[in-house]
């Protein structure tokens, strides 16, 4: 069964899986009716026993608590933890017992930055997103750590203890924040969202929750369907036990029915997203402003300014660098493992179209046979990506070419065109000529920075990605450029190479 079946009004909507025995018991084993009338005589029979929306309400509290719990006791052992590793392990001091107020202190300042009641706004819980807060956070108890040292260390720590234990907490609060999500996320029920808009956005959204183990969509309902009847809604979210409503906004909808909506499923007590169609052309880095209770969105310039792109460039030399010098010897035996494997170049050479439109040469390890291109006709009609050319099975690659390309090791040599300037490590995919020509319009413009060795179309699964949606998000990359963005693009590119997912 599919995670969710294809959304249609007044047709019945299934859930993949339904934690909680009263829902069962209401007949949503069985699906229930958009229109908003249960299809069991079961449930009518207990509709004076159970509360759906308790138990819903229940589940969404329960997570919320389990989430909340799991991030504290995360924190208060990295607190602990650094502190004996960085002064008593590594500095060889004692520790008094007063050193085990750090674990209220650290939570109490968690709380204070709102670090506990994010996850409940946001359907993927992501410890590297909130990577900066915690820079934040570690400096911060550091610094409180360091002034109180002498009623929690018995000696005089030195300075380079108080850049150890500062460095410690990063690592630490990362790597417990990280698995209290895990640990939360194992034991907490599946979130159950219902979605609120057209049909199209409904299916945009279920492929990419597809492998998202957390999140079920359990079914979908037109946005003018009802925002002339709130009521609906909430009744629709009862028969489905929902505990979070997806509300996508679109430019023909009445903004005043849209503000009733959102505020009749804030009303619900549910979790409440909102998918704005405006982030589409514009991306998520704007600026909030408030004029006398009028919001407006401050939309940042397109494009990267001179320090900006200085600051890029800078980090693109220096990865590309360390990268070149501790890979060398694993590109020196590769090269000859592809000599002794199968005649023909040891790189390969494709023309790409490259920054403002104009081509350069790409390098990679062979990892086809030689003059691989002019199979290419013959193989058109295996070919399984939209707009791109990709096929799983490929008969063209070689034994060694497909070992370096399920390592990824097939990219090393475009090191070389990264510190030639002609590809940067995180930008947008480098098109060859035949795809570049089907970019029309505003998407052109994703050629405004020089194209990477990854990007989010990389993390995302560029395979499995349409060339149409694919040229969106570099634009959006490009839009809403950060050298944070980077930095995180380029760790969720290590975890996906070693993870081997969509290659």
């Amino acid at each position: 069964m599919s995670r969710a079946e294809k959304p249609t009004t007044g047709k019945v909507a299934r859930a993949r899986r339904l934690p909680f025995p009263r829902a069962e018991a209401y007949g949503l084993r069985h699906g229930a009716w958009v229109s908003g009338q249960l299809d069991t005589p079961l449930a009518e029979s207990h509709a004076a026993q159970y509360d759906l929306e308790s138990v819903a309400l229940g589940a969404v509290r329960g997570r919320e608590h389990a989430y909340r719990r799991a991030l504290a006791l995360a924190d208060g052992c990295a607190a602990a933890c650094s502190v004996l590793l960085s002064m008593a392990a590594i500095g060889g001091y004692g520790l008094r017992p007063a050193f085990l107020i750090v674990v209220p202190v650290i939570v109490i300042v968690s709380k204070i930055e709102g670090l506990y009641d994010h996850d409940e706004l946001v359907i993927r819980k992501s410890t590297l997103d909130e990577f900066p807060r915690l820079l934040n956070l570690a400096t911060l108890i550091a610094l409180l750590i360091w002034l109180a040292r002498h009623y929690v260390v018995i000696g005089a720590p030195t300075t380079v203890l108080l850049l150890a234990l500062w460095g410690l907490l990063i690592a630490m609060l990362f790597v417990f924040r990280a698995i209290g999500r895990r640990v939360a996320a194992r034991f907490s029920s599946v979130e159950r969202c219902l979605f609120v808009g057209s049909s199209i956005v409904y299916q945009r959204l279920q492929a990419k929750l597809e492998h998202d183990r957390s999140v079920v969509l359990v079914g979908s309902v037109g946005l003018q369907d009802v925002t002339t009847d709130v009521l609906k809604l909430r009744s629709l979210t009862q028969q489905l036990a929902v505990h979070r409503i997806i509300i996508a906004t679109s430019g023909g909808t009445d903004p005043d029915a849209t503000m009733e909506l959102v505020r009749g499923a804030k009303t619900t007590g549910l979790r409440v997203s909102i998918l704005p169609n405006v982030l589409a052309a514009v991306g998520s880095s704007v600026a909030f402003d408030d004029l006398g209770g009028m919001p407006l969105l401050g939309v940042p310039r397109f494009g990267l300014s001179r320090s900006s792109k200085y600051t890029k460039r800078a980090l693109d030399i220096f990865g590309a660098t360390v990268g070149l010098v501790l890979m060398a010897p694993l590109m020196l035996v590769t090269s000859v493992l592809i000599k002794v494997d199968s005649s023909g170049p040891v790189l390969f050479r494709q023309t790409r179209v490259g920054r403002n439109g104009a081509p350069f040469q790409m390098l990679k390890f062979r990892t086809m046979v030689d003059h691989a291109d002019t199979l290419k006709a013959e193989l058109y009609e295996q070919n399984e990506a939209s707009g791109l050319f990709k096929i799983a099975d490929d008969p063209r690659i070689t034994r060694v070419g497909r070992f370096l390309r399920r390592l990824s090791l097939d990219e090393a040599p475009q090191l070389l065109n990264v510190i030639r300037g002609s590809m940067s490590l995180v930008g947008p995919r480098p098109l060859i000529l035949d795809e570049d020509k089907r970019i029309t319009g505003f998407d052109r413009r994703r050629l405004h920075l020089t194209p990477g060795i990854t990007g989010r179309w990389q993390i995302l699964g560029s395979a499995r990605i349409p060339l149409a949606e694919m040229v969106k998000i570099d634009y959006l990359y490009v839009a809403n450029w950060s050298l944070w963005e980077d930095i995180k693009i380029l760790v969720q590119t290590l975890g996906f190479v070693a993870s081997r997912r969509g290659l």
